[in-house]
This record gives structure tokens, sequence and C-alpha cells, in this order.
């Protein structure tokens, strides 16, 4: 098809046939001008601001490095052969008295209480073991019931300190008795409650003891 005929009038009995009405060509030239526009309209901002309302936006964001070149000084504690030089862990002889310790007992006897809930009749026996055997025991009153040793049998009197290993109490008599957790079995009463306790599970630290997980076991003949 040449140029020519696609630019021609349309003949007036085929507007009349169709119903079209034909434009002038400045009215051509505002319609065509008007519909680019819109074609060609660019978002204002408010269109980009409610485009962006539902949409995420990340943004650049590094986090900083730390310094490590830094060496950073831990405080040391002391070892146990500082502890045994400065003597630590030493009582002296004018404080190794019953009745010095018997306040601590006392408060010993609240902090058990608060622990077990109050030792009531109806508590469970086996609860009360377990929570005793994790309990810190400075100020219980402790009795040597059976060892392998006939001599630490019947001993009893106020926990001063717990090792590792012994345990040293004070008599009535003010005489400090340090008697070994291993081959010994200890009665702790509270309150018409005797809980008896085996040397060797215990042989930990009262710290290490807190966090030990104790699983029920066979008594160990002696």
């Amino acid at each position: 098809m040449e140029e020519a005929q696609v630019y021609t009038k349309v003949p007036r009995d085929l507007v009349r046939h169709l119903g079209v009405e034909p434009h002038n060509i400045p009215k051509a030239a505002k319609f065509t001008e008007a519909h680019l526009k819109q074609c060609t309209q660019q978002p204002s901002r408010l269109d980009v601001k409610s485009m962006l309302t539902h949409k995420a936006v990340l943004l650049g964001y590094s986090q900083p490095k730390r310094d490590t070149t830094r060496n950073r000084k831990k405080a040391k504690g002391l070892n146990a052969r500082q502890k045994r030089m400065m003597k630590v862990f030493h009582i002296k002889p004018d404080h190794q008295r019953y009745e010095l310790f018997l306040p601590l007992h006392q408060l010993w006897r609240q902090y058990v209480l608060d622990l077990c809930g109050g030792l009531k009749p109806t508590a469970n026996p086996q609860i009360v073991q377990q929570k005793l055997l994790k309990a810190d025991l400075h100020g219980a009153i402790i009795t040597v019931v059976r060892s392998k040793c006939p001599s630490y049998v019947g001993t009893t009197g106020i926990l001063m300190q717990e090792f590792k290993h012994v345990f040293k109490i004070i008599t009535k008599e003010d005489q400090v008795k340090v008697i070994p957790k291993r081959n010994s079995v200890f009665s702790v009463e509270m309150d018409s409650f005797v809980s008896h306790i085996y040397g060797n599970k215990m042989e930990f630290r009262a710290s290490e003891r807190s966090a030990k997980k104790f699983k029920v076991k066979g008594t160990i003949d002696l």
C-alpha cells in the first residue's frame, strides 16, 4: 500500500456508513499529544511514596569489626599452692569453738527449710534427699554412722568446712575432726527428718556438687 493512499481522506459515503466523524488537523494534533502524554507520564513523588509503602528497602550496613589485636588481661585467682601458703582456709585456734558455729547452724536450718518447702510430713523423701545432696552443708550437724575406720563412727558435730575428699567438723567438746568422705556414711538430721549420705557419692567440691546430677543407685557396702 502506497503512502499516499494511507493519508487520503475517507470518502463521505463511507463516513456516513461507518458513523464516524472526521477530525481536522488541529484536533488530531491535540488528541495525539494528549495520548502520548498519558502513555509516557512519569510517576510523581506521591506515587513513588505509595509504591514504596509496602516494599522493603535494603540499605547498605556493615557491622563494625571488633578489635582482636587488643589483649584483655583476665584476673587470675590463687592456685592451690598459694592458698595453702596464705592459709586461706585456716581457722585460728581461738575461733575453733562449738558455740561460735551455732549461729551458722541456725542459718543452715532456715536455708534448708526454704529449700525443701518446710519439710512437711507429706514431703517426698526422695525429692528431699536429692535436694540435700546438692545443698550447701556448711553449718549442718552431721554424724558418722558407718565407716571402715571404727574410730570415726559416732563422731558428730557442726560442719565447718567441706573439701573435695573430707569433711571438717567441730564437736561439742571444741575438737576439730577431719573425716574422709570415702568409705563413710553420714547422717544429717533436720526436724525429725534423717537423711543418710554416702560419702563415696559426695567426693566433689561444694560448688561442683550443686551442679551435679546424682543418679539413684544401690547402696555401697562398707
